[in-house]
């Protein structure tokens, strides 16, 4: 069982207009299997595997709304780091505009 040190977690706010959608959520997959080590995400009520597509999606994160990131290991801070940068960065759909 990994030490709680060992636990790394993020809040980023998700900004593209569609919110967390079937495309975006293919994304953050991606990332987090590149990792041997759980990577899961929260919207406060329920936590579920970031390495499954349909459990993203059950998050339902609207634009505006908050997500968890948390990965057990700090060996996969990369991954934390790069799904981070995917959210931020709107899921590559922000145009100038919604950027402002």
């Amino acid at each position: 069982m990994p030490e709680e040190s060992d636990h790394l977690c993020r809040e980023v706010t998700i900004i593209n207009k569609l919110g967390l959608h079937a495309r975006s959520a293919a994304k953050i997959a991606a990332i987090a299997r590149q990792t041997k080590y759980p990577v899961w995400l929260s919207n406060g009520e329920e936590e579920v595997d970031a390495k499954s597509i349909m459990d993203i999606l059950i998050l339902n994160r609207p634009k505006g709304s908050r997500l968890m990131i948390r990965v057990e290991n700090d060996t996969a801070h990369d991954v934390l780091s790069d799904i981070l940068q995917l959210v931020r960065d709107g899921f590559g759909e922000l145009n100038e505009n919604d950027r402002q």
